[in-house]
């Protein structure tokens, strides 16, 4: 019975002691048969029946096929504890590698993602974007002159104007972007391009790409006072940004003072309103008392906006030679002037509001330009010169005025 059961297995065995290594046998198969699976085995005795020895014998060679990948018996191989360790590690291991990379990978794509959209949300100078889109939805609505007015075509009007002027918004502030990269190193590490998330062509890329988008979509309309508005914008940014000879007229500070008046007080008020007047309405150009005072109030803030800019930004443009007039007169007198340009103007504000004929609109302006010149004296009252981020704070400060005045700016009649 022994030499039956042995003859099932042609090649080398190893058998495994209770210790855990394998006893070689020249004449067994490769296999390690541990005790522990096969349990105690006594020699059968002639007696037991040819049905008996069958179904050992099947047994055995059952156990031979499933064992065969649990162990190497070879001479000079691992024993069989060391096979099962292997083999299970490499089991675990490849269930991670097969179940955890999914979840890294897309951990990492949203990681990118957000990484993206962040360093193209600086990129954009957020502030410029929310008032330039806040300016054109305020001045498209001194064009309605009836409750019926807001209609899908005032919206569709408005929509057109807005996207396109914000892929100009983009542009310009790109420009200049590009073409401040060491001073903005210095005064906004944080941007893309000074940071060197974004490379020179990354940002050419932005640039030119949202420059004919704004251009094709303004084409398309078919607005003359939005193309012009479009042409005109990209125009004056690039001379205030490029680094060109008889160009670059940043360094000059009144040049770059005119160029900002001219977008922000004239362009945005002028343009946007025609092109709802007369594209999208089909009325006559009329110029209105709320687009007056608008036009002449913005110039203002414009002004201000222009020479309160500079000022958390001194210590670079003077290193690079931008002779704005924090650099030329400093800081503190620039920005008094700033503050005090401002209160003359929610002065005058107050007077036209108190000349206006609707009750309503007298109260709500009056009571709103008295508020924002209160505050922001009190608030200018605590910068600390010192500190370039309770400047920076401030100047953010004036840009959140800017918002607020032209949601009362429909509202004056």
């Amino acid at each position: 019975m022994n030499s039956l059961l042995l003859g099932s297995f042609p090649n080398k065995a190893s058998l495994v002691t209770p210790g855990g290594s394998c006893w070689r046998s020249k004449n067994w198969t490769n296999n390690c048969l541990t005790i522990g699976t096969l349990g105690s085995y006594a020699p059968p005795t002639a007696s037991w029946p040819k049905r008996k020895i069958k179904k050992e014998y099947n047994f055995l060679r059952f156990k031979q096929s499933s064992l065969v990948f649990r162990c190497e018996g070879i001479e000079g191989g691992p024993t069989c504890q060391e096979c099962n360790r292997k083999h299970i590690v490499k089991a675990t291991s490849g269930q991670s590698f097969e179940s955890e990379p999914p979840a890294f990978d897309s951990k990492r794509i949203l990681t990118s993602v957000k990484n993206s959209l962040d360093a193209f949300y600086r990129f954009s100078r957020p502030h410029t974007v929310i008032g330039t889109a806040l300016s054109i939805v305020s001045v498209s609505l001194l064009a309605v002159q009836k409750s019926s007015d807001i209609s899908p075509l005032f919206f569709t009007g408005v929509l057109e104007a807005v996207v396109a002027a914000l892929f100009m918004n983009i542009y310009i502030v790109g420009l200049n972007q590009l073409s401040d990269i060491e001073i903005d190193k210095i005064n906004k590490p944080y941007l893309p391009l000074a940071s060197g998330e974004y490379s020179i062509g990354t940002g050419v890329t932005i640039v030119a790409s949202f420059s004919l988008l704004s251009f094709w979509l303004g084409w398309i309309v078919g607005s003359w006072p939005l193309f012009w508005a479009l042409f005109i914008s990209f125009v004056l940014g690039t001379a205030y940004s490029i680094d060109v000879p008889l160009l670059r007229w940043k360094r000059f500070a009144v040049l770059a003072a005119m160029c900002i008046l001219a977008v922000r007080a004239v362009i945005v008020q002028l343009a946007f309103f025609l092109h709802m007047q007369t594209h999208v309405y089909k009325r006559p150009v009329v110029f209105s008392r709320p687009l007056i005072f608008a036009t002449a109030f913005m110039s203002f803030f414009s002004v201000v906006i222009a020479l309160f800019k500079d000022i958390p930004d001194i210590e670079g443009d003077r290193i690079f030679g931008i002779q704005s007039f924090s650099v030329r007169l400093g800081q503190q007198r620039v920005f008094w002037i700033c503050v005090s340009l401002l209160e003359v103007a929610y002065g005058v504000a107050l007077m036209v509001g108190a000349a206006s004929p609707c009750l309503w609109s007298k109260i709500i302006t009056g009571v709103g330009h008295a508020a924002m010149a209160l505050i922001l004296w009190f608030r200018a009252k605590s910068v600390d010169f010192k500190n370039k981020a309770s400047i920076t704070s401030f100047y953010m400060f004036i840009w959140k005025l800017f918002y607020a005045e032209y949601l009362l700016i429909p509202l004056v009649r």
